[in-house]
């Protein structure tokens, strides 16, 4: 026999679980119209709800892509090109989507690429030619990295 867990709660509970949800890490408003789905609510009060998480700057998107962009960038070693696409994914304007960009210092940006290609085309095991060509330029498109500067790097590599 299953036990039904389902709990009520009232309007100021999902209000503070919510500021901790939002305070835990940056969310975009994608992310909080998920969250307030699951306590099924009329479209009211979710409203009601992210007004007050706005207004008490729980939320900002400008602030999400910022953290966003750098983040990714500086831990997981995205590219420009895979972060634009998570931001459009997750409905962010295309003015927030530059802003976020803007983050990312270039110098920085090229000298994480030129690291990350070296020490990569050391691990592909396989003889200079077009299958470790292959294997390079197909994981540095899927980190999101701009094809013009893979495929230069890949030129200098393979002198």
């Amino acid at each position: 026999m299953k036990i039904n867990t389902n709990k009520t709660y009232n309007i100021q509970e999902i209000k503070q679980k919510l500021e901790h949800y939002c305070v835990y890490q940056e969310r975009c408003f994608k992310e909080i119209d998920e969250k307030l789905n699951t306590f099924f609510l009329i479209p009211a009060v979710k409203e009601e709800i992210l007004i007050h998480l706005i207004e008490n700057n729980y939320v900002n998107e400008e602030r999400f892509v910022c953290s966003f962009a750098r983040g990714k960038h500086n831990y997981k070693n995205w590219g420009r090109n895979k972060i634009k696409s998570e931001l459009k994914f997750r409905n962010i304007s295309s003015r927030l989507i530059e802003i976020a960009l803007k983050e990312i210092d270039n110098e920085n940006y090229l000298e994480k690429f030129h690291s990350l290609s070296e020490k990569h085309w050391e691990t592909i095991n396989e003889k200079k030619g077009p299958k470790k060509n292959k294997k390079f330029v197909d994981y540095f498109l899927r980190r999101g990295f701009e094809t013009d500067l893979i495929y230069e790097k890949l030129n200098f590599l393979n002198k």
